[in-house]
C-alpha cells in the first residue's frame, strides 16, 4: 500500500480504537481499582504478544536496550495507571480531550531532547492549547468540583506518551512494529505488570462471579485492542510518518471519546466545551502546513 494512503488509514483506525479506550477504562473501573486496571491492561497484552517476542528473540535490540525500556515505561506502563486513577474523578470524555494535547508535548520533547526545530507558530499553538487545559482544570464537573489533580495526572500521562513517541521514532524506527510491540510488552513489561497486580490486591480480591468476569471482559477488550493492537499500528505509523503526524491521532480521539461518553450518559458543561474547543484550536494552529517540516527527522 502507498505509504501516504496507509498513514491516513492508520490515523483513522487508531482514532477509533484509542478514542474508545476511555469508556472501556471507565467500565473496567466499575469492577476493579485503577491499579488493577492498569496492571491487567499491560499483563494481558504481554501474554498475548509473548509468542511473537520469543519467535523473534534474535532480533532483540540489545544495543538499544535503554531506549526500548524508556519507550516501554513511558508509553506503555506509567500512563496505563495514570489514566484509570484520573478517571475515578473525571469523565471519560474529559480524559479524551486532555489526551489531545499530546502534539504539544511531542513538540516540547522533540525540541528539548532530540533538538527538533521549534517554530513561532508551534509556540503560539502550545500557549493557546495550554489556556484551554487550564479552563478545563478549573471548570469542575457537573458538581462543580475542583479537578486540578486528575488533570495534572492526565497531562503527565500525555507527556510520557510524547517521550515514548519521539524515542521510538529517533532510536527504534528500524524495528518492525509487530516485533517492537512484542518486545515492549513481553520482555520489558510483563514482569513489572504482574508484580503490580499482586500489590494492587487483585488475587486477594478475586472472586468467581459474573461481575468479575464482566470486568475482565472490559479490561481484555481494552488490552487487546486499545493496547496491543493499537501500539502495533502506532509503531507502524511512526515508521512511515513523523512524530507530529502520528500524534495528530489525538485530535480525532476526543470526538470518539465524547460520543461514547454521551451514549453512557455523560455531559459536558459549557465551560468545559469552551476549554475543549480552545485546546483543539491551538492544536490545529500548530499543525498548519508551515510547521509540519519542523519535526521531520
Amino acid at each position: 500500500m502507498n505509504p501516504e494512503k496507509e498513514k491516513w488509514i492508520l490515523l483513522v483506525v487508531l482514532s477509533v480504537i484509542w478514542g474508545s479506550s476511555f469508556i472501556l477504562i471507565k467500565k473496567s473501573l466499575e469492577h476493579f481499582n485503577p491499579y488493577e486496571v492498569g496492571a491487567l491492561r499491560v499483563l494481558i497484552a504481554g501474554l498475548l504478544l509473548l509468542p511473537v517476542a520469543v519467535l523473534n528473540i534474535k532480533k532483540f535490540p540489545r544495543k538499544h536496550l535503554k531506549w526500548l525500556i524508556l519507550a516501554a515505561v513511558t508509553g506503555n506502563f506509567i500512563p496505563m495507571f495514570l489514566f484509570p486513577i484520573a478517571e475515578t474523578a473525571i469523565s471519560s470524555s474529559i480524559a479524551g480531550i486532555i489526551n489531545s494535547m499530546m502534539p504539544i508535548f511531542v513538540i516540547v520533547v522533540g525540541a528539548l531532547v532530540w533538538k527538533f526545530e521549534t517554530t513561532k507558530r508551534q509556540i503560539i499553538g502550545v500557549m493557546i492549547s495550554f489556556t484551554g487545559a487550564c479552563i478545563l482544570a478549573f471548570s469542575g464537573g457537573e458538581g462543580g468540583e475542583f479537578k486540578l489533580i486528575p488533570i495534572l495526572l492526565l497531562l503527565l500521562a500525555t507527556f510520557c506518551y510524547a517521550i515514548s513517541t519521539t524515542t521510538v521514532k529517533s532510536k527504534l524506527g528500524n524495528i518492525p512494529a509487530k516485533i517492537l510491540s512484542a518486545f515492549v510488552f513481553s520482555f520489558v513489561l510483563i514482569i513489572p505488570s504482574a508484580v503490580s497486580l499482586v500489590f494492587a490486591g487483585f488475587f486477594n480480591d478475586f472472586k468467581n462471579d459474573v461481575n468479575l468476569w464482566a470486568g475482565l471482559g472490559f479490561v481484555s477488550l481494552l488490552s487487546i485492542f486499545g493496547t496491543g493492537l493499537a501500539m502495533m499500528l502506532n509503531y507502524r505509523l511512526l515508521n512511515i510518518s513523523t512524530p507530529l503526524f502520528a500524534s495528530t491521532v489525538t485530535l480525532l480521539m476526543p470526538v470518539v471519546a465524547i460520543i461514547w461518553g454521551v451514549i453512557d450518559g455523560e455531559t459536558l458543561t459549557l465551560l468545559q466545551c469552551i476549554g475543549a474547543l480552545i485546546i483543539l484550536a491551538g492544536l490545529i494552529f500548530l499543525r498548519q502546513k508551515s510547521s509540519v517540516t519542523a519535526l521531520k527527522k
